[in-house]
């Protein structure tokens, strides 16, 4: 069965759809380049889909990958049998592939293997078939320097059995049904430590089923545990598990049946149990983590989307009382022009030399937007600044400037600015973050961005994959501006990665900007394949040729020329014109290996060449509201979403702490998933519901406001 076969049921996609996929990506096709340019082949899969199935392709790869391992260790073992051979080549899963290995593999010292080096091996077999009602007597026969007494012998057998049991698929089978259907995870306070521990005040005692925990919190237990607060422990009710181990072992009556019975409640506590727990413990641990990446990359997704500001000139200011306000002037390419710092707070308090500082950089440099870090001192910062009259229109922005300091002190940024300190290169982060989010964003570890929950407890790789996944998927979806992009942020297009990224850096400095998409074979060592790859993400503005501004992919340009010929104009007609393109009718066009999918996706983008998809920033002005004293229930307020969580969202209303709005105060109807209400960065009213000023919490609903 091909790999096809196998991912089709498990996603639901026809295998003949499947075996595109793959074929592509073992061509070296990325997700963004076959979801894009490759409809007909795959059936207009989307990225999620794609994505899903390279992630179900590696799986499969490496459950074949162990197959073969454990093939291998159990023939030079001998004991590899036909019938066991074809269980495991039929094993679907890894947990089914461990069960079929557990009796052959390597083992430890245990108390089985010792029973087994003091010759009870035997007794152990005797008194697992029930058939002596009393033990005594052959038992005895098994006494030797290593087996004292009777007692010693029976406990030895005991041992023997239990290890069997244990190693049963089904009895494994069985404890695993038990934990599917009925375990409960506890959480219990670790004794002396309540007031080190007070943050999880509500874990010191509780237990609710495993199915119904939802990650965040099973997230929060775990980390309790791992800081030594809680133990935490997962395991179904002993009894009804117990008594199905039983019923599936215990055929005979008599002193057998008893030592088999004694060894099977044994083999439950100390090996099953805290076994399938271990497995159960790392299950729900992958689920949560799956939820909180999926929460995590929804949230970056939103933020490297945000609208941006565009190509204009900006004030980027870094806010801060004792140190001042760092001020950046950034040219409309984001290029630092110049760089100072005010003191328009306490303790200094120059207040007119501020003003007059700004006023003149503005008018100077002719800055049409100022963009203020959310930081110390961002509200007085803004309320500073909206005070001032301009001779010309400027825009205030307030930006989240979570992640600042973590870019200004990366190696990105010393290679960008070699000659500035910290302070310079926060606030041109803060400047550029308005212009272009996406482009300053993806120079920033996503971890140091402050969204999503739990991201430094969940399974790094994965939440690395997943981040950069999301990263590339969101620069793809916007098309890069070739003559202006940061090698940071052409690494992600689709294609190319580091060396490549810098290369097209490299060749824009010797030769100038590029005038079209061609151009881009003479960077060194970008390849056909590359070509292939990164050419239909990557737009010139001004080009020679107008689909060079476009997602339209030069494969198709020799096409679009057709339409044009066909209706007599160029091919900057169909862009300019509605009524002309309107003439064109696609099924002339189809081919075999061009669909209306793909005529659909060229008309749609010569009807907007260039146009980013992410719309316009806009200005936000929060309430008469400084701090949490300033605040009382029932109060409406206007606030941005600064971060969503699987149990709701936290809005910045303007003071130091973020309110929260549980999912259960998001609408007027039940909502699971607060993402189906809310986007990050999304402006909105909410009514203060709580203020606890002992633990500096708002609650907040947006219900019926």
């Amino acid at each position: 069965m091909t790999y096809a076969d196998r991912i089709a049921p498990i996603l639901q996609i026809s295998a003949h759809r499947i075996q595109s996929v793959i074929d592509l990506l073992d061509d070296g096709a990325t997700v963004p380049f076959i979801a894009r340019y490759r409809k007909e082949a795959t059936g207009s899969l989307d990225e999620v889909q794609i994505a899903a199935i390279q992630d179900w392709l590696k799986k499969l790869q490496e459950l074949d990958k162990r197959r073969e391992t454990i093939l291998t260790s159990i023939e030079e073992q001998g004991k590899l049998t036909p019938e066991l051979r074809k269980a495991i080549l039929a094993a679907a899963t890894m947990t089914e592939l461990e069960d079929l290995y557990l009796p052959y593999r390597p083992k430890r010292k245990t108390r089985a293997t010792i029973a087994i080096d003091k010759g009870l091996e035997p007794l152990a077999k005797r008194i697992f078939t029930q058939r002596d009602r009393e033990l005594d007597t052959v038992a005895a026969a098994y006494l030797n320097d290593q087996v004292a007494t009777v007692d010693d012998a029976l406990q030895g057998a005991r041992d023997i059995i239990a290890e069997w049991v244990s190693e049963d698929i089904k009895a494994r089978d069985k404890v695993r049904r038990h934990f599917t259907k009925g375990a409960l995870i506890a959480a219990k306070l670790v004794k002396g430590k309540d007031e080190e521990g007070a943050k999880y005040r509500d874990y010191f005692d509780w237990n609710e089923p495993l199915k119904n925990c939802p990650s965040h919190r099973l997230l929060a237990m775990r980390r309790g545990e791992e800081e030594g607060f809680l133990r935490v422990g997962i395991a179904p009710d002993e009894e009804p598990a117990v008594r199905d181990l039983e019923d599936l072992f215990l055929t005979g009556s008599g002193d057998s049946a008893r030592q088999v019975k004694l060894a099977v409640k044994d083999s439950y506590k100390r090996l099953l149990q805290p076994g399938i727990e271990t497995e159960f413990r790392n299950l729900s641990k992958e689920k949560a983590d799956l939820e909180a990446i999926m929460v995590f990359t929804d949230n970056l997704r939103q933020l490297l989307l945000s609208a941006p500001l565009g190509e204009k000139r900006v004030l980027g200011i870094d806010p801060g009382f004792r140190t001042g306000c760092k001020v950046v002037v950034l040219d409309a390419s984001g290029n630092l022009l110049k760089y100072t710092a005010i003191f328009p707070h306490e303790p200094q308090r120059k207040v007119f030399e501020a003003q007059s500082e700004v006023e003149d950089l503005v008018e100077r440099f002719q800055i049409d937007a100022i963009s203020v870090g959310n930081g110390t001192a961002g509200r007085e910062t803004m309320d500073f600044l909206r005070a001032i009259r301009f001779n010309r229109p400027v825009e205030v922005f307030q930006v989240n400037e979570a992640g600042a300091s973590i870019y200004s002190a990366s190696e990105v940024a010393r290679e960008e600015f070699p000659n500035e300190d910290l302070t310079v290169r926060g606030a041109v982060s803060i400047g550029r973050r308005l212009m272009d989010p996406l482009a300053e964003l993806v120079k920033i570890d996503p971890k140091s961005i402050g969204v999503g929950q739990y991201q430094h407890d969940v399974n790094q790789t994965q939440l690395k994959e997943s981040l950069d996944r999301t990263v590339e998927s969101c620069v793809n979806a916007v098309g890069i501006n070739i003559n202006t992009a940061s090698k940071h942020l052409l690494t992600y297009v689709s294609g190319l990665g580091p060396v490549l990224a810098q290369n097209i850096v490299n060749y824009r400095s010797e030769n100038g900007p590029f005038r079209r998409r061609s151009d881009l074979k003479k960077v060194a060592r970008l390849g056909d394949k590359a070509y292939e790859q990164c050419a239909g993400f990557l737009r010139i503005r001004e080009a020679e040729n107008p689909l060079d501004n476009t997602a339209v992919h030069p494969e198709r340009y020799e096409l679009v020329t057709q339409m044009a010929k066909d209706l007599n104009c160029k091919v900057q007609d169909l862009i300019v014109n509605l009524e002309v393109r309107q003439k064109i009718d696609l099924k002339h066009y189809v081919k075999a290996d061009i669909g209306l999918p793909t005529l659909q996706d060229i008309m749609k983008e010569l009807e907007k060449p260039g146009l980013d998809p992410r719309g316009a920033a806009k200005p936000f002005e929060f309430g008469n509201v400084r701090s949490i004293e300033d605040l009382s229930e029932g109060m409406i307020l206007p606030g941005i979403i600064t971060n969503i969580t699987a149990f709701g969202a936290f809005v910045d209303i303007g003071i130091k702490d973020s309110g929260l709005v549980h999912v259960s105060q998001m609408a007027d109807k039940f909502i699971k998933n607060p993402s189906e209400v809310v986007t990050l960065n999304q402006q909105v009213t909410v009514r203060v519901v709580e203020v606890d000023m002992k633990r500096k919490r708002v609650a907040l609903s947006m219900r019926g406001v």
